[in-house]
């Protein structure tokens, strides 16, 4: 995969993700309806290993469905702990990472699509999470300095970065000395069509 088409894979993740978040997706796009998602999410974090208890804890907006897994059962997130999520969409992991590192701790959400960043954004301010930042950057480039996080978590979103080993040395920079990585992606078990690796579309499906 050419340079070219790895920036053309960005600006189409980034266009997708960018409609959930203003919920303008149609039953035919990519992730299907906003209806079918709003109606859906709690469902689905709930089958990928959240709990009731965590569902109902964060802001219902903040919880879109999106994610394959849930981060947070590996991570062991203590007090006073500092989180950073890797692609942190609405914020749904974010608000959670909030409760458990309390208010000596922090957590900073990063993420590439405006849309989802300012989604994010006016949730913290209108529920007053006073320990959580949202960055607008991506996550092969990360806008955040060297050794700065105790934790580091990731929901389904590595494998939308055509750079995956530089999200990798990006964590590894921001990654304090003995720190933790924790991510649920998902994996191929056997190997893409040339086809299929140039098809954007398949990349926010």
């Amino acid at each position: 995969m050419n340079d070219t088409n790895k920036t053309d894979i960005r600006n189409a993740v980034r266009e997708s993700y960018g409609k959930i978040a203003d919920d303008k997706v149609n039953d035919t796009g990519c992730c299907s309806g906003s209806i079918k998602i709003k109606n859906s999410t709690k469902e689905i974090s709930s089958k990928i290993g959240y709990s009731d208890e965590e569902i109902s804890n964060v802001p219902e907006d903040a919880n879109m469905g999106l994610g394959c897994g849930n981060p947070q059962l590996i991570a062991e997130i203590k007090k006073g702990e500092i989180v950073i999520d890797l692609g942190s969409g609405g914020g749904f992991d974010c608000f959670l990472a909030s409760k458990k590192v309390g208010s000596k701790g922090y957590v900073i959400g990063v993420d590439m699509t405006p849309e989802m960043v300012s989604k994010s954004r006016t949730l913290s301010r209108k529920h007053r999470y006073t320990n959580v930042d949202f960055r607008l950057g991506e996550i092969e480039n990360l806008p955040v300095a060297d050794n700065t996080a105790d934790v580091i978590i990731s929901n389904c979103v590595i494998n939308l970065s055509p750079k995956k080993q530089r999200v990798y040395n990006e964590a590894y920079r921001v990654l304090k000395k003995g720190g933790r990585v924790a991510i649920s992606d998902v994996v191929l078990i056997k190997e893409l069509t040339e086809e299929m690796k140039q098809d954007e579309k398949l990349y926010c499906g």
